[in-house]
Formats: C-alpha cells, structure tokens, sequence
C-alpha cells in the first residue's frame, strides 16, 4: 500500500475485520457505574498481540478515544461489543481486555480477541510504514546493551587470564605414559593450555571490538554527533574506525596511540578470524617458489605493525590483550569522560535530547552528567512502576 494516501482504504478494511467492535466512546455505550475501576482482567485478553501495536492500531490508525493514564494504567481505550462495553488496557502487570462480568463474558472475549489479532496483521504494512517515517526522524531511544556486551568481553578476558596462569604453572611439566614394554609418550601440557588461551584471548578481542562498536554508537548521540534512526543506522554499517572516531579525537596523541594499536589488532587478527582465517589480504596464500611455498603476505608488506600474522593465526596475544585493556582503562574504567556515565547506567539513548540540546548541557562535566542520569533514572522507574 502508498501510505499516507492508502490510509483511509487500510481504515475501512480494518474495520470490516473488527465489525462489530466499535469505539465505545463514539457509540456512547452506557456501562456499570464505576466501570473503569471495577473491571477485571479476562483470561482470553493474556492472549492479545504487544500492548504496543494495539496502541498504534486502535489509537493511532482508527483514531479510538484513550482516556489517559491512571495509577497504574499508562493508556485505556473503551470498546464496544454487541452493545456492551469492555476495556483495552496496557497496565503494570500487562497488557489486558478487561470486563464487568469476566465468567459470563470469557466467550465473547476470546472473539473479540481473535478479531483484534486479525487486525493486527492486517495493519502490518502500517506499523511498517510508521517504524520506516520514525526512522527518519528524531522521536526513537537506541536501546543500551553495553553492559550485557562488557560482561562477555570481561568473561573472556577473566578465562584467558586463568588459562595463561595455568599454562606458566605447568611449563616444565612433562607427562610421560607408558603403553607397553616397549613404547611410551609424552606430552607437555603447556603447549595444550597455550593454544588453548590464544583461543580465548582471540575471543576476548572480538568480543571487546563488538562492545566498542556498541558504545561508539551511543557515544556520538550523547556528543550530538547523530541525530536520527537513519544517522544511526548508517553509522552502523560503518567499520570500527569510523565509528572510533565518531566518538573521540584522534587528533589527540594519547588517542592516537590507543587507534593506532586496535586499528592494528583488529585488522590482523579479529578480521582475519572473523573471515574464515583467510582475511582480506592475501593471509591464507602461498607463492609457488624455487624456495618452496612461502607467504604470500611478506613481512615487508607489513608496515610497522607490531602484531604478526605471518603463520597461521599466530600473534602475540599478551601484547594484543595489554592494549585492548589499556584503553579499557583509558577510556571506560577513567571517570573523565562524561558519556560513559550516562552509558553505564544502561538507560537508552534518547534521540530527541540529541537535538535539543539536553545531551549537550548533561556532558558539560561530569557532575552534570551524574546528576542528569540520576534524574532520567527516577523517571525511568516512575513509568516502568506506572507511577504516574
């Protein structure tokens, strides 16, 4: 469907599809009194689609009166069936169809649910076309996950730590088994443990590069730097350096020195995992010579990197895990940069602060920022206990 001009034809087809449940406010149903209180939440509406396309379907498309929030009720539409009025309500404990006599009327109330399903997904080519018109705008949150994302990269690291402790206690360990009179073998667990923590040093390092980009993202809303859904999609789809530096200065020497490193890192080792171990350059080739086969990535084409992938995916794992944590430290763990307290406290980034200027005057300083998400934090758990 053309939308907006498709509108009124969705409207009428939706309609159908609800007959005969009808705006309860425009019909005028008379109800019991003190309905809006006494109603009970019925067994069928446990099955109605997210309170949230209701919302859109009910409110937004087909223009149904909303009576507002209550204590614990964020929105309320009155419905009519057959003459006789019910509640679409979104309240604390969930979304619910909610009626004065719930045992009498459980069997009109699993139809009236049936039908609104139907309506739903007949209204699928609207909530896209809303989701696509808000993308362009400004009035969207970017959920937070940084935390959940800094809990594996931590993880990783933790096991890697452990893992490399392990393998230097049992260097000069040599386990020698006998299998029969006359043979027997022996192994040094080193070398097992060894490989072993590169394996989770490798991913410690993908891991930190997915949190990172993560952060990067909410970092440049909160400097003003992305404004909209598109600017944040397209930011997205960018590599880890764009979005570095969206998000700090690397005019700025001691950042500088921390890109420079992960640009280095994440080019020779996470792309290089993360595209099967044959990278972008040449990595997995041998060159046919008199020498035999030899590397088709030559050290001289290297540059200055101090991260070697010449052989296999071998690297210096200890230097590659000292500088993720170096700007970990640097970047996440200082306390001087006024973003990463407002991302740490995991609320969403709300786009409309971008542009307003809210985000602006929170990031002047750090108490400033502190005292903003202490505020946005209350509020937050206001709305989520209905508290209004």
């Amino acid at each position: 469907m053309n939308f907006p001009d498709d509108l009124e034809k969705l409207k009428l087809k939706i309609e159908n599809i609800l007959d005969p449940i009808a705006s309860a406010v425009e019909k005028g149903t008379k109800a019991e009194k003190d309905f809006l209180f006494t109603a009970s939440r019925t067994d069928a509406g446990r099955s109605l689609p997210p309170y949230y396309l209701l919302y859109f379907l009910f409110v937004d498309l087909l223009g149904y009166k909303n009576l507002g929030q209550f204590e614990k009720v964020a929105w309320s539409v009155p419905i009519d069936y057959k003459g006789t009025a019910y509640l679409l309500e979104h309240r604390k404990l969930g979304m619910g169809l909610f009626a004065s006599d719930k045992e009498n009327q459980e069997s009109d109330c699993r139809e009236i649910v049936k039908k609104i399903a139907k309506a739903v997904k007949a209204a699928k080519p609207y909530f896209e076309w809303v989701a696509n018109e808000a993308a362009k705008r400004s009035d969207l949150n970017v959920l937070n996950h940084s935390l959940r994302l800094h809990d594996r990269y931590t993880y990783f690291i933790d096991e890697y730590k452990k893992k490399i402790q392990e393998a230097n206690s049992r260097k000069d360990e040599v386990i020698r088994t006998q299998y029969s009179e006359n043979s027997w073998g022996v192994e040094i667990p080193y070398h097992g443990l060894k490989r072993e923590s590169e394996w989770l040093a490798i991913s410690a390092i993908d891991a930190f590069f997915s949190f990172t980009e993560h952060v990067f993202i909410h970092s440049a809303i909160l400097k003003g730097v992305i404004l909209t859904g598109e600017d944040v999609a397209n930011l997205a789809d960018n590599e880890w350096a764009s979005k570095f530096k969206a998000c700090l200065d690397i005019q700025d020497q001691e950042i500088k020195t921390h890109y420079d490193h992960l640009v280095s890192i994440k080019r020779q080792i996470r792309n290089y995992i993360a595209h099967g171990a044959f990278g972008k350059n040449g990595e997995a080739f041998q060159i046919h010579s008199g020498a035999g086969a030899v590397p088709l990535l030559m050290p001289h084409q290297k540059g200055g990197s101090r991260f070697s992938m010449q052989s296999g995916i071998e690297f210096n794992e200890e230097e590659a895990i000292k500088a993720v944590e170096g700007f970990m430290e640097f970047y996440w763990a200082s306390n001087i940069f006024p973003e990463v307290i407002y991302i740490q406290s995991s609320m969403p980034s709300i786009l409309p602060y971008a542009s307003d200027s809210t985000y602006d005057r929170a990031m002047s300083s750090i108490q400033e920022m502190e005292g903003f998400v202490e505020y946005l934090t209350r509020m937050h758990d206001d709305a989520a206990n209905m508290d209004w």
